[in-house]
């Protein structure tokens, strides 16, 4: 099933630090099958209060694959250039399969 982790960035310091992490990063996803869905761009706000800051969601195989390549010392060592320079949330989710229904999650 795929997986995506999914990130919230409010607020970035765009700098050295920054633009090295995002040339760095593609090449730390590949070998885990990660690819960028969604990397910032324009929202529009339907409901609630969503918080200025850019949206990144990159999807994975699996479940595994995607926790191997957060753990990996090739993204391991990056990490810090966007820890250190941008706050935010991060989580990892699973997908659903095609076939899901919305009454699914009734039946656990």
């Amino acid at each position: 099933m795929t997986s995506y982790a999914v990130a919230h960035l409010h607020e970035v310091a765009m700098g050295p630090s920054i633009v090295s992490y995002l040339e760095a990063i593609d090449a730390t996803l590949a070998p885990f099958g990660g690819r960028f869905l969604i990397h910032g761009g324009p929202l529009t706000r339907v409901e609630g209060d969503w918080p200025e800051g850019d949206l990144i969601v990159v999807a994975f195989p699996d479940r595994a694959r995607l926790e191997a390549w957060y753990a990996s010392p090739a993204y391991q060592a990056i990490l810090p250039l966007r820890t250190g320079n941008a706050t935010g949330d991060v989580v990892f989710v699973d997908g659903v399969g095609a076939d899901h229904r919305a009454v699914d999650i009734l039946t656990g």
